[in-house]
């Protein structure tokens, strides 16, 4: 039939031997067809074999090797045709190993006698590639864990920043994944002329990329930039891989950690949000998001769901945080009644804000050393001497690059800053990156008409630095060091926030 129509003949076979699809291309090859009634899910090989025609007896090529790789195919065999009968088998396989080939081709055979065990081939072959998978998961873990369900990304940075500020963002980006309880089995970073407004990489880097993760066993692509509805669809159909942002990442974070009804409408709000425009078309990009890294939480939904209902659910939402924002005010206006000071602790994420109210107020919030650990915000109260008091609250980390629905979300929350009478901004002095951390939250205090409000700098975790480092940082930001896990560390805090509380006050007035 090839010679006949001049054109390249292929067929997809089942493990079973069932001829799932018959494709008949032209006569340089052949375009595949969705192969969405054979997901790969988890499993290191699809289940089928695709064979077909070389009319040249040609052995097989480079776009045959690229398919094999991004589709992996149990096997792909190419049936070379001379003088109108099969001549030579040419077979290709993965390597369960990986490796800069991924691949792996066998000699050419006879069509009657292949002399290849396809059976033997598959078990051994999975086998080894689970062994293998297992093995990458605990080197990148450092630890040895069950690898059942656990998520394992490769992270893609791309873009014309200087390669340090890009090395910065990749280093947070892994944070960030470590927080959501993924395991990163690499990193990627690409520095292009011009960013590709389709993958933001070439073609051919993204296909690399993606065949690279599959051999290591990765089920997530997670890119530093923020992706456009257009480029996660062009990304998803080069491969059956989850692709999620820096934003939704930040949003699977969010959703893991909200435990207030105010956090809770504030993260699905965002979520509905940043998903509205990503609606259109199939959804298959979305719908492999569904239960997993990226499409957790209050904001989980059907795919099928479409932009009215989203929109309606959109504004309920608003309406009750609205309500919930009216509700804050009131308790407010409770404490300005009182005449209670309000200190706020502010800072970016996993400064040791958390650490430090429990510390100040032997108090029990949660504490861990993850990136957002604390979510909803929580206040308690400070004595001082002489029946002096003061109302301190902890907020949510800021981050740079901060989700624009997420922020408008959560700007409720942190409205609550307009009232404080003084921010302690806390700093994770131990962190490399102090500075640009400092500067993200200048923004993000510019962005909400607060760089003006009384603030004191609080260096936290100096045991974790040279005394003389501590000291320097002391006096260039006329600030004051603590280590919140050391009580110990905190007067000068304490006298800090009484002087300029009560103290101050007292000489202006």
């Amino acid at each position: 039939m090839s010679v006949d129509l001049n054109r390249q003949i292929g067929v997809l076979v089942t493990r079973k031997g069932a001829v799932s699809h018959v494709i008949v291309g032209d006569a340089k090859g052949i375009f595949l067809p969705s192969l969405d009634d054979f997901p790969l899910g988890r499993k290191p090989l699809r289940g089928l074999r695709f064979l077909h025609t070389h009319l040249n007896s040609e052995p097989l090529n480079q776009d045959d090797l690229t398919d094999l790789a991004l589709l992996r195919f149990d096997v792909i065999a190419a049936i070379g045709i001379k003088d109108g009968q099969p001549d030579r088998l040419y077979i290709a396989h993965l390597d369960p190993r990986g490796g800069k080939q991924p691949y792996t081709i066998l000699a050419p055979g006879d069509v009657h006698d292949p002399g290849f065990d396809f059976i033997a081939f598959v078990r051994s072959f999975e086998e080894e590639a689970e062994k293998a998978n297992v093995r990458e998961v605990h080197a990148a873990a450092g630890r040895r864990e069950s690898v059942a369900g656990v998520e394992r990304a490769i992270l893609i940075g791309v873009s014309r920043k200087t390669r340090h500020e890009q090395e910065d963002s990749m280093d947070e980006l892994r944070e960030l994944a470590l927080s959501s309880d993924v395991v990163v089995l690499d990193s990627v970073i690409q520095r292009p002329k011009e960013i590709n407004p389709r993958y933001l990489m070439g073609e051919g880097k993204i296909k690399e990329v993606v065949i690279n993760a599959m051999n290591r066993g990765a089920t997530l692509l997670i890119f530093d930039q923020d992706l456009s509805p257009s480029q996660i669809k062009a990304i998803s159909e080069v491969t059956e891989l989850k692709v999620i942002d820096r934003s939704q990442l930040i949003l699977d974070i969010f959703a893991r950690r909200a435990h207030s009804r105010d956090g809770k409408v504030q993260v699905e709000l965002a979520q509905l949000k940043y998903r509205l425009p990503r609606l259109a078309g199939k959804g298959t990009a979305m719908s492999r998001l569904m239960g997993g890294i990226g499409g957790r939480g209050p904001g989980e939904m059907k795919l099928e769901i479409d932009r009215r209902r989203v929109r309606d659910r959109i504004h309920l939402l608003e309406k009750e945080l609205r309500m919930l924002s009216e509700a804050r005010r009131q308790r407010k206006a409770r404490r300005v009644e009182n005449r209670i000071p309000i200190v706020s602790i502010i800072g970016y994420t996993n400064a040791g804000k958390s650490t430090l109210l429990n510390a100040l107020t032997r108090s029990d919030t949660f504490v861990e050393d993850k990136l957002f650990a604390t979510l909803d915000t929580a206040s308690r109260r400070l004595r001082f001497p002489r029946e002096r008091e003061v109302i301190i609250t902890d907020t949510v980390g800021f981050i740079r690059d901060l989700p624009r629905d997420l922020m408008a979300a959560f700007k409720a929350t942190l409205e609550e800053l307009e009232d404080a009478d003084l921010l302690l901004q806390v700093i994770d002095a131990s962190n490399p990156r102090y500075e640009q951390q400092i500067a993200s939250v200048e923004q993000i205090l510019s962005d909400l008409n607060l760089a003006d409000k009384p603030r004191v700098y609080v260096f936290n975790k100096i045991d974790r630095i040279e005394e003389e480092e501590a000291e320097y940082l002391a006096l260039r930001f006329n600030a004051v060091t603590v280590s919140a896990r050391d009580r110990r560390t905190l007067p000068a805090l304490l006298g800090a926030v009484e002087y300029h509380i009560f103290d101050k006050t007292a000489k202006q007035a």
